[in-house]
């Protein structure tokens, strides 16, 4: 089928593009590259250089190319920028998404697959891990608007028929994320580490996320091509891993031996969280299949690559 993927040249976008062109699907990519890299663009695919707050360049994308699938990848995705200045995460976020869905309806799109953030969406969880049926409570305002466009996916299909999935993305690692990202602890330690500067932990390094590697990410996105349809999955591993724990395991897998510099804590950042994918299992058939350590070491070696070490 044809598939048109926005954010298609960032980190975890183009490892599902190349997927599904493996797979023998036609792809096309939207991306405005302010966080995407050319270099990652998939030369069998379709690019157009377009911003999804381009309401006009993005109405005329879906037009031409009039796709039966919309994964939607395209996002601001700084947790602190959207603390910072709210209305440019709005703006993004949910007036992008926004466009999106609106041309999509109106171009005979028959699905969309729709990134949400379980990281982000629930808050500080009353259970942990938490499972798609926890309150939804963020406390930073991307959560916020991530789960806005949730709720207007509900109402399009509703009201239009659109059917969609929602994938809720425990914490992303592994190749081509960048280290030189606000977001992205994993790949942001490996990149100071292999340079041979120190990473600094913002707090006492007890935080703890849930990390799943993007080889995984891809698999959920393919299995929710023909299933899971009107429904939210958590896709992540269940297991919370420190601060500490990950700058640990970065420097064990990067032989650095310096410990961490440690900073204040940041506004908006979650305590604690990790994710239920036992919906996910049941329903798409996916599961978590690589370990935290297994999936930094594909991390570090990838970057070992990139700086020429």
């Amino acid at each position: 089928m044809k598939i048109l993927v926005t954010g298609g040249a960032g980190f975890i976008g183009s490892n599902v593009v190349d997927r599904y062109i493996a797979e023998g699907h036609e792809v096309v990519i939207v991306d405005n590259l302010s966080t995407g890299r050319r270099e990652n663009i998939n030369p069998a695919a379709a690019f157009y250089h377009v911003d999804i707050t381009d309401r006009k360049s993005l109405v005329g994308v879906l037009e031409r190319e009039r796709p039966q699938v919309v994964n939607h990848h395209a996002a601001q995705m700084d947790v602190r920028k959207s603390v910072e200045d709210p209305g440019f995460d709005a703006g993004i976020n949910i007036i992008g998404s926004l466009n999106l869905i609106e041309a999509a309806v109106r171009n005979g799109v028959e699905k969309m697959i729709y990134i949400s953030s379980g990281g982000a969406i629930y808050g500080d969880p009353e259970e942990i891990p938490a499972t798609e049926e926890c309150p939804v409570h963020p406390i930073s305002h991307y959560g916020v608007s991530k789960y806005t466009v949730e709720k207007y996916l509900w109402l399009y299909n509703h009201n239009e028929g659109l059917r969609y999935t929602t994938l809720r993305y425990a914490n992303v690692y592994g190749p081509r994320q960048r280290p030189d990202g606000e977001a992205g602890v994993t790949a942001i330690f490996s990149g100071l580490m292999l340079s041979g500067r120190r990473p600094t932990i913002f707090g006492a390094g007890d935080k703890t996320r849930d990390y799943v590697f993007v080889e995984d990410i891809v698999e959920a996105n393919v299995l929710a091509l023909d299933r899971g349809d009107q429904e939210a999955f958590n896709i992540g591993t269940g297991v919370q891993t420190s601060d500490q724990q990950v700058y640990d395991t970065v420097a064990e897998a990067t032989g650095y031996p310096e410990p961490p510099i440690y900073g204040e804590e940041r506004k908006g950042d979650v305590k604690h969280s990790a994710l239920d994918w036992s919906k996910a299992k049941r329903v798409l058939g996916w599961e978590p299949r690589y370990t935290f350590a297994q999936g930094v070491a594909k991390t570090v070696e990838y970057n070992r690559g990139q700086l020429g070490l």
